[in-house]
């Protein structure tokens, strides 16, 4: 590129987008990168801009076998929108990154910048340079170099925020290649984490997700093992923070004084997801996993003790090497058992780099699809069943925007209860916004959602929902050519919802 051309692309105002694949993790680091970005002076694209944005960002993922197939298909279909667009750049960051590195700029000569997972704060700088010295920048950190709280953010909700409390996973499952990816566990101090929830409900946020890729380990960097419930109860008394969440667990280290926060701290919400990954204690081995089938029903068992009307999902990976047809009945037995109000199901593929890849005992893929499709079948129905339990419930949602897909047609709001159900309802005369709250009474159920049909039972405005219609006026109101954006996710969604995510433990 010539220095005219150069000059022609960093002309006027820079547009970025940011495309997102993998766990809630990628999802937050992804708000990180866009807030490094606007802070350099970036605007966001506007929707449906489709690679046209003057920096296109992929924060990839690395656990899935496609996953490299994926990214460079897309770009490869960049390729020809960069070659005819002076000055548009393309970065490359995430697991696939801090795993292939120079691979990247091998295979797609065209790419900009190539950045690891622990040095998510120097993409500004890694663009800037690479304009200037006209050539692909690579910078993989060994180790992490901030935490990325630290990094400026633009939250994509108004109303609801994900809040990361560690980073990296000292687990060794067979499946993941997450740990060598992310590091060894970081442990955040305490004060801090409170510290940043403290100022996101000051801007009026009422929901937090606490965020880890093994999110009840915390305490095992800084040294005390009750240190996650010393945190759910800190959160508890934070005056505004209505509702707290957290994800993702991993039963070793689910413990009772966990259980016992859960239960006495009255915003810790009534809803867990539980990975189980499989219910049979030979592939668990395997896998692995630091624990059986009688340890993980034993703590299902004592959470409905403790909270009677918790949701509980999970995690089920089908057709791991060497799984029997003995072994799938034992995942069979323990989801009748569990009675999950929701299951994530995914079809063993061989993570690249990861030691059950190179297992004996592969399945067929027609083996492993009868049995998904059988535990499907079998979820399906128990989800069914335990949702029209919900029937006839008064409950209190949370309003939530865009998680309806058909509202508009439908003339219905959705929110969420206080356990994660998606409810669709009544639309009521009064005008309510995404962070307020509604009361109604449940009057439908089907197997992933569940409907109020009769009129709301009370509204009440929130300071969420001021923080929600404060953005959006400002967006409506933005000079011609600054570009805002409207928060386009809504409460944070569990782990899980987002498939062939990392954050799988």
């Amino acid at each position: 590129m010539s220095s005219i051309d150069r000059s022609q692309s960093v002309g006027g105002t820079r547009t970025y987008e940011v495309r997102t694949y993998g766990c809630q993790m990628n999802v937050h680091d992804s708000e990180r990168l866009s807030g490094l970005l606007e802070d350099a002076g970036y605007v966001r694209a506007a929707e449906g801009a489709d690679g046209d944005a003057d920096v296109v960002v992929f924060n990839t993922c690395a656990v899935r076998e496609n996953a490299d197939n994926k990214l460079y298909g897309n770009l490869g279909h960049l390729a020809p929108k960069k070659a005819s667009r002076p000055g548009m750049q393309i970065a490359v960051g995430g697991c696939l990154a801090q795993k292939d590195r120079d691979t990247i700029v091998k295979r797609a000569p065209w790419v900009d910048v190539v950045f690891g997972t622990h040095n998510i704060g120097k993409l500004p700088v890694l663009l800037e340079r690479a304009r200037v010295q006209e050539e692909a920048q690579v910078e993989i950190a060994e180790s992490l170099e901030a935490f990325p709280s630290t990094l400026p953010t633009r939250r994509e909700s108004a109303y609801a925020a994900w809040v990361s409390i560690s980073v990296g996973c000292n687990n060794t499952c067979t499946f993941c290649i997450v740990p060598a990816l992310r590091g060894k566990e970081k442990d955040r101090r305490p004060g801090d984490i409170l510290a940043e929830i403290e100022a996101l409900v000051g801007e009026g946020v009422s929901e937090i997700t606490l965020l880890g890729q093994n999110v009840n380990a915390y305490g095992s960097d800084i040294g005390d093992r009750e240190a996650f419930s010393k945190l759910l109860r800190a959160c508890g008394k934070i005056d505004g923070l209505e509702r707290v969440r957290f994800t993702s667990p991993h039963p070793r280290d689910f413990t009772d004084d966990v259980i016992a926060a859960m239960a006495e701290t009255p915003n810790v919400m009534p809803q867990l997801h539980m990975p189980l990954q499989s219910g049979s204690d030979p592939v668990l081995k395997a896998m692995r996993r630091s624990y059986r089938q009688e340890r993980f029903l034993g703590i299902i068992d004592k959470v409905r003790a403790s909270i009677p009307h918790a949701a509980i999902s999970t995690d089920i990976i089908v057709g791991f090497p060497g799984e029997t047809e003995e072994d799938f009945q034992q995942t069979l037995h323990v989801v009748r058992e569990a009675r999950f109000a929701q299951a994530f199901t995914f079809q063993y593929s061989k993570r690249p780099g990861t030691p059950a890849a190179e297992m004996d005992g592969q399945i067929p893929k027609k083996v492993v699809q009868e049995r998904y499709e059988r535990l499907v079948a079998l979820q399906e129905r128990i989800s069914w069943e335990e949702n029209k339990k919900q029937v006839g419930r008064t409950l209190e949602l949370m309003v939530a925007e865009g998680e309806g897909r058909k509202d508009g047609a439908t003339h219905r709001l959705s929110g969420r209860a206080p356990d994660s159900r998606l409810v669709h309802f009544t639309k009521p005369e009064r005008d309510v916004r995404p962070g307020d709250v509604v009361t109604v009474e449940i009057t439908y159920a089907a197997p992933h959602h569940l409907l109020a049909e009769g009129a709301v039972l009370d509204v009440r405005r929130t300071r969420a929902g001021d923080a929600w219609e404060k953005r959006t006026t400002e967006k409506e109101t933005a000079p011609a050519g600054v570009l805002l954006g409207l928060p386009k996710v809504g409460v944070p969604e569990p782990l899980p919802a987002v498939t062939g995510g990392c954050a799988v433990d």
